[in-house]
């Protein structure tokens, strides 16, 4: 059985997620679990999840970003109160930021996309990227 769409396309920080994701070399927009993730090969972001909060109990978070970490960044945003760490991702490395709090920083979502990515895509996709910044 399919899973239920679980985003509307005017959810807050779709729209700009979806410009920032789709500008990448060989990235698409594939809906898996009723969410949409952005992937080149693989998942580099993914728009909402939950946070488990003990066994059975998760909460929502319908607008956030799910992104791959280097394992070096993890505990500067485990020390930053507006990411947490996402149901089923996170024991991967990923974390999740809220795009609908009032100040999101869309730099900042910028590079953590990047970041992402970078970790997830093929070597010549990375070198496609890198060509892009250079001209």
């Amino acid at each position: 059985m399919a899973h239920p769409v679980m985003f509307h396309d005017d959810d807050p920080g779709l729209a700009e997620l979806r410009t920032i994701c789709l500008a990448y070399p060989g990235a698409d927009e594939h809906v898996s679990h009723g969410r949409p993730t952005f992937r080149c090969g693989k998942i580099f972001a993914a728009f909402g999840g939950s946070e488990k909060i003990r066994p059975g109990e998760h909460r929502q978070v319908r607008s956030a970003l799910l992104v791959k970490v280097d394992e070096s960044e993890l505990p500067a945003l485990d020390d930053d109160e507006r990411f947490f760490v996402p149901a089923y991702y996170g024991p991967f490395g990923w974390r999740a930021l809220d795009l609908g709090a009032e100040d999101v920083d869309w730099d900042e979502v910028a590079e953590l996309v990047d970041a992402s990515y970078r970790l997830i895509a093929p070597k010549r996709r990375i070198a496609e990227l890198d060509a892009r910044e250079v001209s």
